[in-house]
């Protein structure tokens, strides 16, 4: 059995580009692409967990045409391009019309081997394939290919938060109501506000704490911030080994973490120490999306902090 089927995240992926909880502009958008049955080239860019991957598959779901994904952190050598990107690319669809290659986590292609290909391949298999491409960070894709594409900005505005975060927490309804968890709604509603809009994150977090059989206020205590004031002790006293311990425990988002932090620089830094830091906590929450050690990541951050700044 395909262990997928147990994460929420992937046992309620959406399948159509109507199921997909989006903003009106968007939505709109996609659905003219599927009536006209074509996808061009695009660049779908935005914070993780907000439903890029799937509108790219479920894009291709509704016309009902090949495609493969290609994960960038798993495969970003020039050896993907020549054998795997250019062999699908070249040879025809069995279902008819264009194949797509949707390029997930497009960032992490090598930029001078990988992408610098793909900026000649879009054009050369432009009759056979289409590239959809995604990522949280658009500026590490290469100028040649955003000109080679449509770039489709999945950052909500602030007029689309509220109508988001209420679609999203009627479908949390209907998963929970599916798998037979008893809910709280005030509790449910505190944990979508503090991750969203990741979606995925949310979704992990309520099948996490499900196994308890109920999401209840006995649950707020393990996602409140209460244990940012124990980490901040811990770097300001360059305790490692409790910074450590505090990491290994893995009951935190990192790049909440990092926002966090952010946020309270001015509370608990020296004033000369609030540009280091803040270059600091760019420089590893930037690279919090890429590593497959997110520990190892917020350690390194944290031990920075202690070597090059001055707490209050």
């Amino acid at each position: 059995m395909n262990t997928n089927t147990f994460l929420w995240c992937e046992k309620y992926r959406p399948s159509t580009v109507n199921e997909c909880i989006l903003p009106d502009r968007l939505k709109t958008l996609f659905t003219e692409y599927v009536n006209s049955k074509n996808i061009p080239n695009l660049l779908i860019f935005g914070p993780p967990g907000t439903g890029k991957t799937s509108i790219a598959k479920a894009l291709c779901e509704d016309i009902g045409c090949d495609y493969i994904i290609i994960n960038g952190s798993d495969e970003s050598g020039i050896d993907t391009f020549r054998g795997k990107i250019s062999q699908y690319a070249s040879s025809m669809s069995l279902a008819g019309g264009k194949k797509v290659i949707i390029l997930d986590e497009a960032e992490a292609l090598n930029p001078n081997t990988t992408q610098f290909a793909l900026r000649n391949a879009i054009e050369k298999f432009a009759t056979n394939c289409s590239f959809i491409f995604t990522c949280n960070y658009k500026e590490r894709i290469i100028e040649p290919l955003h000109s080679r594409t449509a770039s489709i900005d999945f950052n909500l505005r602030n007029q689309e938060k509220a109508t988001m975060a209420r679609d999203f927490f009627n479908r949390v309804k209907m998963i929970l109501t599916n798998e037979d968890i008893d809910y709280d709604q005030k509790v449910v509603i505190e944990l979508i506000k503090k991750y969203f809009p990741d979606y995925r994150k949310i979704l992990n977090e309520l099948q996490k704490y499900s196994k308890f059989g109920s999401i209840n206020s006995g649950i707020l205590a393990q996602f409140s911030d209460g244990s940012l004031s124990d980490v901040v002790t811990y770097i300001k006293n360059k305790d490692f080994a409790a910074v450590r311990k505090w990491a290994a425990t893995g009951e935190y988002d990192p790049v909440s973490i990092y926002r966090s932090l952010y946020d309270i620089l001015y509370n608990i830094l020296q004033p000369h120490s609030i540009p280091q830091a803040i270059l600091i906590l760019y420089d590893y929450s930037y690279k919090s999306s890429f590593t497959p050690d997110k520990e190892l990541n917020i350690v390194a951050c944290f031990v920075e902090l202690m070597s090059n700044c001055d707490f209050k």
